[in-house]
């Protein structure tokens, strides 16, 4: 509707438009209410399982995130005391015969980044597979080394088995990180499903807390303006104020409601003094 068209409604014909729209609200809340009730019915269950699985899934990554925690922290332990042992064999000369390959590798130092780089890089899961099989090469080949040493070389065993038992712990770290890694994949559906449907189960409930609303107030509603066709739009009393003394006081040449609500704005004039 145009302004001019609006201007041109009297207040008996807004009064009756309002008085049916809240009669025909009235007839239609009920089955609103219903439908939306209905779907909430439905809606609600759907939610519940999903959010208890996510929670049962964020539980299991928790787990495996503990349980890598744990064996890296025990392998880091064990590797300090490596380096000390292997430290203590090259001085007393019982490591001159160090294969070359294992030189040029330098296991110890590379796991020791390859554990840094896990801990302190925000890495996506793809750049954490490839630390993690880099680590597992490096894992292997050292088994092999270890047992060609420990075969010819019995003094080495103490150095050795510890080197085997920080092998297995990085490898149990390793293997908990990799499911880790695969949960947090095959959750990430179901958290965007889970997002999607307490969002949805929450429009659902803010509109049905809305419906009711309306509903309550439906019979003050229409109670207020069959008075107002039956009595007039002046002052009533009991809760009825004049609402015609706005449009009185414009038609005999008053400042509207807006305008007498809007503060007067200060500006230049073009002498560069301010106008009042």
């Amino acid at each position: 509707m145009d302004p001019k068209a609006l201007l041109a409604v009297t207040p008996k014909e807004l009064a009756q438009a309002l008085l049916l729209r809240r009669q025909v609200l009235k007839e239609e809340l009920p089955n609103v209410i219903r439908t939306l009730e209905a779907e909430e019915e439905t809606l609600e269950p759907r939610v519940q399982r999903i959010v208890t699985s996510h929670r049962s899934t964020n539980d299991k990554v928790s787990e495996l995130k503990k349980k890598r925690n744990r064996a890296q922290k025990e392998a880091g332990a064990v590797l300090g005391v490596v380096r000390v042992a292997r430290d203590g064999l090259a001085v007393s000369g019982k490591m001159v015969n160090l294969d070359p390959n294992w030189k040029k590798e330098k296991l110890l130092d590379e796991l020791e980044q390859i554990e840094d780089s896990i801990q302190t890089s925000a890495l996506d899961h793809r750049a954490e597979r490839k630390l993690l099989d880099r680590r597992k090469k490096l894992l292997e080949e050292n088994d092999r080394w270890l047992k060609s040493r420990r075969d010819s070389n019995p003094e080495m065993a103490t150095f050795i088995d510890s080197r085997s038992k920080m092998n297995t712990l990085y490898r149990k770290a390793d293997n908990a990180h990799r499911k880790m890694i695969e949960v947090v994949e095959k959750a990430q559906p179901m958290y965007e499903k889970k997002v999607a449907l307490t969002a949805e189960l929450r429009e659902i409930r803010r509109q049905l807390d809305r419906a009711k609303e309306l509903l309550a107030q439906s019979d003050y509603a229409i109670a207020h303006w069959e008075r107002r066709l039956k009595d007039g739009f002046g002052e009533l009393g009991g809760g009825f104020p004049d609402l015609m003394a706005a449009n009185i006081r414009v038609s005999n040449g008053g400042r509207s409601s807006f305008a007498r609500s809007s503060k007067p704005k200060r500006g230049r004039d073009d002498s560069g003094g301010e106008d009042e």
